[in-house]
């Protein structure tokens, strides 16, 4: 519903620079890192070995998914110090997660449980909706093999920390 919203208004109202899947992008990764905060205030109020574990295993997905996103951005259309911008603006969401979280962990105990689908959903579906379809009408082998090794590392990296 928000792709067809953005898209509608995107392409009906003024010619934009910046491609649509940029805005879906940057609200995703803002709910994402919300969430993100939550785990980690969640985690902190369990147990302070659990929290300090928790914030790593968070920073070891977020820095390498960040700079995925710039890329992302930069490929969408933005300017490289703005998609920084952005990208850094949408990281303090988790800052945000962290103290709400704290603050009202009495009354928000299971909602992660209905967050965590809806921020992976949004990733899922900008991926497969608009990300890999441009992947896949690059004409060079040598790019779609490039892309396809990334994607197997990164495979294996979640296969490595899921064992470690």
């Amino acid at each position: 519903m928000l792709e067809q919203f953005i898209h509608w208004h995107h392409c009906h109202k003024v010619r934009h620079e910046l491609k649509a899947f940029s805005y879906l992008k940057l609200i995703g990764d803002g709910v994402h890192n919300f969430i993100d905060g939550l785990i980690i205030a969640g985690s902190f109020l369990v147990n302070v070995n659990l929290g300090i574990v928790t914030t790593l295993a968070v920073a070891m997905h977020e820095i390498p998914q960040e700079v995925g996103d710039f890329g992302v951005l930069v490929y969408g259309g933005m300017k490289k110090m703005r998609a920084l911008e952005f990208n850094f603006l949408m990281a303090t969401t988790a800052i945000l997660g962290g103290v709400l979280g704290f603050f009202l962990s009495g009354f928000i105990g299971g909602s992660t449980v209905f967050l965590l689908p809806f921020a992976a959903g949004n990733f899922i579906y900008i991926a497969s909706s608009d990300l890999i379809p441009e992947i896949k009408n690059k004409e060079s082998l040598k790019k779609s093999l490039l892309h396809f090794l990334v994607f197997v590392l990164g495979i294996l990296f979640m296969l490595l920390i899921k064992m470690v």
